[in-house]
């Protein structure tokens, strides 16, 4: 009797196994994706935010020295200015 439980339980586990491990191996899979993702995301914005408050001033300055010498005249230079569309708070 003790045999025959055990046997009729076994098949039932191992069906259950055999989808939730890999069901679980795909959302760890999408986890590390959706991560990654994220995270690059917000390297891109802090490229973009460095370049756009450091670098660009100097390149129009640059412009600026350049249009000058040539007997070019320029706009004035553009502000800088983002706009979050997320609506999160920036630190």
């Amino acid at each position: 009797m003790q045999m025959l439980i055990h046997s009729i339980g076994w098949p039932a586990t191992s069906a259950w196994l055999t989808a939730a491990v890999p069901v679980a191996v795909q959302f760890v899979l999408f986890l590390r994706w959706l991560h990654r993702r994220m995270r690059n995301d917000e390297i891109t914005r802090a490229f973009v935010r460095d370049i756009a408050t450091n670098h660009l001033p100097h390149i129009y300055n640059a412009l600026q020295k350049i249009a000058a010498e040539q007997g070019i005249t320029l706009d004035e230079t553009p502000l800088v200015q983002f706009v979050d569309l997320n609506h999160r708070s920036r630190s």
